[in-house]
Parts: C-alpha cells; sequence; structure tokens
C-alpha cells in the first residue's frame, strides 16, 4: 500500500495541495470516483500488460469512462451527445481507450450494485457495437434527430432549456448586480488582485481571440471545482454579461488548467511538437468530436496554458444511477457510447501518426482480440477495488494529509483566493 500511496501522492504533488485534499476526499465516495481519480495508475499498470493485442495508433481522449460523455451546445447552438472530456488525450495505441471505457463499466455497475452478469453482457455490447462502426470505416453522431430512447430524451430536454436556467443555479442578485453563486460548495472567491488579472486576461481574450462570443464584459469570476481528475488543477469561471443595449443577456464560460497528460510517460509513440498543453488538448478534441462546444478556445495566464469554453451544466452527463433498474435505456445508451468511440476514432485517423481509416477497418473486422481485452478489464477491475480499499484504509490513517497545512473548509482557499 506504501506504493500505492506513493504513487498517488507524487502524481498529485504539483497541484493546488488543498484542492487535492478535496480530489482525495471525493476519491472516498465509491471505488468508481476512486477510478475516475487515478487514470494515472490505470495507465502505468496497463503499459506493463506485456499481452495487450497490437491495435492501430488513434487519437484517443485518454480518460473515456461512463461519465465522460455527455451533452453540450456547439457554436451553431445546436446540441450534441459525444465525448466530452480531452484533458488527457494523447496518440497511442486505440486498444488503450476500450480498456480504460471498458474497465469502466465493470466498476461502475459494480458500485451501483448491478449485477455482474449484466456489466458482462455490456461489455460485449461495447466491443460488438465498437468493432461494427471500426468496420463500416464511416463516422456517425448524435444529435436529438438522431438520438434514440433515454439520450434522445435528454437531448430533447437540454436543447429546450433556456440559459437563463442555467444562470439561476449558478448566481444570485446582490445590489442589483448578478454575480456568481459563492454559496455553492464548487465556488470560491478569489483574492482581489488574482480576480483583477483574471478579469483583465479575459477582457482582453474578449477583444482579441475568434472565438470569443461578441460584445461582452467580465461581471464576475470565481474558482471553480468540478470533476475528480481534474481537481487540483486551476480553474475559474467567468460570468460574461452582453453589451447591446437592449435586454440583459449573461453566460458563463469555463477556464480550465492543462497539464502534460497522465499517459504521456507510458507511452512509446512520438507526438506532435504542440505550443502548449491547451493546443494539444483543443486540437484532439476538434479532430474527435463531431462538432466541438461553443467558444472552446486557448489561454495563456500567468505562464500556464488554459482551455476555454462556455460551461456546460454538470448534469449533463448520464446518470446512470437512475436509469439502473432500466435494463433497455442501460442498453441503448452503452451502445451509443460505442458508436460514438469508434466514431472519434475514424473521424481523426491519418493525421499526425494516427493510422488510416483501412487499419482501423481491419481491426474492427478482427474479433480475435476481443477476449484478452474483455479478460484484462474484468481482472484489472478487480484490482481497482483492492485499490480502493487499500486507500481508504490509508486515508484513515491520516497517510494523504497535508503536513503543516490548514485543514480545507467550504469556500475556503488559502492559495490565491480568500473567503
Amino acid at each position: 500500500m506504501e506504493d500505492l500511496s506513493r504513487r498517488i501522492i507524487t502524481f498529485n504533488q504539483n497541484r493546488l495541495p488543498e484542492m487535492v485534499q478535496l480530489k482525495y476526499e471525493a476519491m472516498k465516495e465509491n471505488v468508481f470516483r476512486f477510478y475516475r481519480g487515478t487514470n494515472h495508475i490505470f495507465y502505468e499498470d496497463l503499459a506493463q500488460f506485456s499481452n495487450l493485442p497490437s491495435s492501430p495508433s488513434s487519437w484517443i481522449s485518454g480518460d473515456l469512462h461512463l461519465e465522460n460523455f455527455g451533452s453540450y451546445k456547439s457554436d451553431n447552438r445546436l446540441v450534441y451527445f459525444d465525448l466530452n472530456d480531452f484533458d488527457e488525450a494523447l496518440l497511442a495505441p486505440c486498444s488503450w481507450e476500450l480498456t480504460r471505457i471498458l474497465t469502466s463499466i465493470f466498476i461502475a455497475f459494480e458500485s451501483l450494485h448491478i449485477d455482474h452478469r449484466k456489466a458482462m453482457n455490456m461489455a460485449q455490447l461495447f466491443l460488438k457495437t465498437y468493432s461494427s462502426k471500426l468496420a463500416e470505416g464511416k463516422p456517425d453522431y448524435i444529435e436529438p434527430k438522431t438520438a434514440k430512447g433515454i439520450v434522445c430524451e435528454f437531448l430533447t430536454a437540454v436543447s429546450k432549456r433556456k440559459q437563463r436556467e442555467i444562470l439561476a443555479k449558478r448566481t444570485v442578485l446582490k445590489k442589483n448586480r448578478l454575480e456568481i453563486l459563492l454559496d455553492d460548495p464548487r465556488h470560491f472567491e478569489l483574492k482581489k488582485d488574482l480576480k483583477k488579472a483574471l478579469t483583465e486576461h479575459i477582457t482582453t481574450w474578449l477583444r482579441n481571440d475568434g472565438e470569443s462570443p461578441y460584445n461582452y464584459k467580465v461581471a464576475d469570476v470565481v474558482f471553480r471545482l468540478a470533476g475528480t481528475g481534474s481537481i487540483g488543477l486551476k480553474r475559474y469561471a467567468f460570468l460574461l454579461k452582453s453589451l447591446n443595449d437592449v435586454g440583459e443577456k449573461f453566460m458563463l464560460i469555463d477556464m480550465k488548467q492543462s497539464t502534460s497528460s497522465a499517459l504521456l510517460p507510458y507511452l512509446g509513440i512520438a507526438q506532435p511538437a504542440w505550443t502548449s498543453e491547451a493546443e494539444r488538448t483543443v486540437s484532439i478534441q476538434r479532430r474527435m468530436q463531431n462538432k466541438p462546444p461553443a467558444l472552446l478556445s486557448t489561454s495563456v495566464f500567468q505562464g500556464d496554458a488554459y482551455v476555454i469554453q462556455e460551461m456546460q451544466p454538470t448534469k449533463d452527463s448520464i446518470n446512470f444511477k437512475l436509469i439502473k433498474k432500466e435494463y433497455r435505456n442501460i442498453y441503448q445508451v452503452i451502445d451509443d457510447m460505442a458508436m460514438l468511440t469508434a466514431s472519434s476514432q475514424l473521424r481523426s485517423s491519418g493525421r499526425q501518426g494516427s493510422a488510416i481509416a483501412d487499419e482501423f477497418i481491419s481491426f474492427g473486422q478482427d474479433p480475435g482480440w476481443h477476449d484478452v481485452i474483455l479478460n484484462y478489464c474484468i481482472d484489472y477491475a478487480w484490482q481497482v477495488k483492492k485499490n480502493y480499499d487499500l486507500f481508504i484504509r490509508e486515508f484513515q490513517k491520516d497517510a494523504f494529509e497535508l503536513k503543516d497545512q490548514k485543514p480545507v473548509s467550504a469556500n475556503l482557499y488559502y492559495a490565491g483566493i480568500e473567503k
């Protein structure tokens, strides 16, 4: 266990210390949350598995699991359901993406107390649909008009949702001025100097970046806590106000620090020379998604690279807790996710080292690799459960506690943020 503790602490050592404590707290919640927070351990272990079948090189999201699919609005204001997290994206064997998502099925179903037999059925379905779509050689996408089952209901509801509904949950009116809600445990107030610097930075972005919204100004900014694996990175939420004379319009944007992919140390595949980690993230995202989210852009603030995009509500991913008893809906969702995974690889094929479509077609037509990958994922899911149990025991022994630091409390961050 000392090795597991060391691996986790070492990986997170360069992140904001107090925020990392919140990450560890989140990882305690259940084994699936722990899995989400230890992507680096997953790939370190996978790289040592010598029997993994050879597979085409592909652009992959790098952290594909059941909660990294979701809906978002693109610049055309249409709603899409697709892969939606590319922080770890790199050029890698396409089987690496498969092992991550298939293992997540076994772990998530275990967390939800869904029968292991059903998890096996869903993993096999994923492999079948993924391979079939690769063999077809033609990428596809999901929007409200093409969606089926619960994804259709989900996207239809999202497409009807108004911006004011999102704002109502994230903002508060104070002295006739709209501000981001600080009572939300995911939001932290910034020190005045940092808030001013961020406001000036985004003001410049609004004036000069072609991806920025037209005629808006910064109304407020806070530190934002979101996700699991990314907790500890610098992340900010901005409230923008329209400068148009007619009515008051607001929008929320997210600015998230980009760091080196957790997969990079374990890959033997040459990567492009990106100008920044944010450029890597956004470039690969644009290749893999059918349509990127609104305002997707990059920026550099105080020496750190950031990805900027319109803020998407956290609820815009499928909640498996709500459909755990609806087998037909789970079946359709898994089928859609498999199709989208294969489509993302086909869509980005032939780019800067990625295999061409013919190689993916051949890989999809060959079922000989299915059992090896499936068996690895079953075995590794049990290893994750063992790691989680050990993590909980070590956490209770204060192995992950910050030394000589004040504990983190709600809405209080000591490294640049104050209440």
